[in-house]
Parts: structure tokens; sequence; C-alpha cells
């Protein structure tokens, strides 16, 4: 589909979840903001409410036993960037207040006050980071569809936490993806693709980089979409099996893992 015209900025939405927003989405969103060729309309996040309660209790219902270690790495990821990086901290979260007003948490992303305000905003499309499963009835509101990201190699990998789990099986790089969204789990056409080496490196290595890679891709693939030259590429290959969160049973099998394959190579 053509684009109305290319000329003024396209105007895009954003879709996610959760009581907060995570650090690679609140840098997705300034990154919208900062690109005179991007109109930022507004973004709307599924939460029963903000506080650290309900960060908590997210974690928990997604999480399980592992809420706690995890929210523990959460605040101490937040405290070493602030200490590391102050300057940049500041100015990011300067640029979110700035843009708050436009930022709405919303128990039901579904609910038809919620339709109605998207398709009020008139948007050329859709962004999802983090949303939950999205219906055809809000992703279809924008204009040119609706883009996504999703951290993994498709359709080999689908689901949840696929760098860890790339990671889990051996794999020499890790993959993310920008694809348009249909009804389909992770099936959607590829739109952007990269991967970056695994090696022995750590996770937290890896996924930065991952991070990075897929907030680059994605206003590429913005851009191209706007632009009329993105193309749409189905997914080939075969398919691998839907990705859940891991348990803490998988984290120890992975370290194993690691450990053998790290003695085998000594």
């Amino acid at each position: 589909m053509s684009p109305p015209d290319a000329k003024r900025p396209i105007r895009v939405v954003m879709f996610g979840s959760g009581p907060t927003l995570t650090h690679d989405a609140r840098q997705f969103l300034c990154r919208l903001e900062e690109r005179p060729q991007i109109a930022f309309l507004g973004a709307f996040c599924q939460a029963e409410s903000q506080s650290l309660a309900a960060v908590v209790k997210d974690l928990w219902r997604r999480r399980g036993v592992l809420a706690l270690p995890l929210l523990l790495a959460w605040l101490a990821n937040s405290t070493t960037r602030i200490l590391f990086h102050p300057r940049q901290e500041a100015a990011l979260n300067q640029k979110l207040v700035e843009m708050s007003e436009r930022i709405h948490f919303v128990t039901d992303i579904h609910a038809d006050t919620v339709l109605a305000q998207v398709k009020a905003l008139q948007p050329d499309l859709g962004l999802i980071y983090g949303s939950p499963i999205l219906m055809p009835k809000l992703f279809k509101i924008p204009k040119l569809g609706t883009l996504g990201i999703h951290h993994g190699k498709v359709p080999q990998y689908r689901g949840n936490k696929t760098t860890f789990w790339a990671m889990y099986n051996g794999e020499e790089v890790a993959g993310v993806t920008i694809q348009k969204i249909n009804a389909g789990l992770d099936a959607g056409s590829i739109v952007r693709e990269g991967e970056v080496r695994i090696g022995g490196r750590s996770q937290r290595a890896v996924w930065r980089e991952l991070e990075a890679l897929g907030l680059d891709l994605y206003i590429e693939a913005i851009l191209a979409v706007w632009a009329g030259t993105a193309i749409y590429r189905p997914q080939t290959g075969p398919k691998g099996k839907l990705y859940r969160n891991p348990r803490p049973v998988d984290f120890l099998h992975y370290w194993l893992r690691r450990l053998r394959r790290r003695l085998s190579k000594a």
C-alpha cells in the first residue's frame, strides 16, 4: 500500500503493556520523538496500575518464583545506568516527562474507549513494543497496519524469551525481527531482520547488542513503510516450537550446559 503523502511525517501509535515501561521501550519512544519524519501520536499500554506493587504482581504472574531475582536485577540495572550514565538517563527521563500526556496506561487495551481513542488519532502505522497479543480490531486500525518487534529469528524462534532459548540451544547467533502483525503469533511478514553473535558471551552482552540493533531496525522499517520501499517477505523454513518463559530449572540446565561446553573446549 502506497503512503498517502510521504512528504509529511508518518503518524504512529505504540502499543505496549506492563505497569512500567521497560528501558528499551522508553528508548524506542524517545527515538520516535527525535525523528522529524515521524509524528508520535501516543502510546497505549495495558496495565492495572503503575505502582511498585503492580510491578511485583505482574512479575509474579508471569514468572512465578523468579519474580524476586528479576525485580532485584531490574533495580540493580536501573541503579547502574543512573550511576554510570547519569546524563543519558536524565535526558531520557526528561524526554519521557515531556511526552507523558501522550502515554496512556489502560486496564484493557481492547476496550471500546481505547479503540475510539486510537481511531480518533488517525494513525498511519501502529507499533508494538512488548504489548499483549493484539486483536485485529486494534492492530488493523492504522491505515498501513501494525509492525511489531520480536527478539528472535522467525519462524524458528517464536514465543517468549527467545534470546535465552537460542543461547540455551547452543546457537551461534541470536536474531531480531521486525514484522507486520497478522492474526498469527510471531507469524507476520518480515520487514527487517538482523542477528548478533553469541559465542561465549554473557546473556547480558548479547541482549544489549540485540536490543540496540532492534531499535535501529525498527526505525528503518517505519521509514521504509512510509517511503513505500518496504519489502514484506513471508517467513520461510522449518517452523520452530512456541517457546515459553524459562523456569528456574531451565536456567540451571543452561548454566550446566555452558559449563560442559567450556570444559569440552578446554
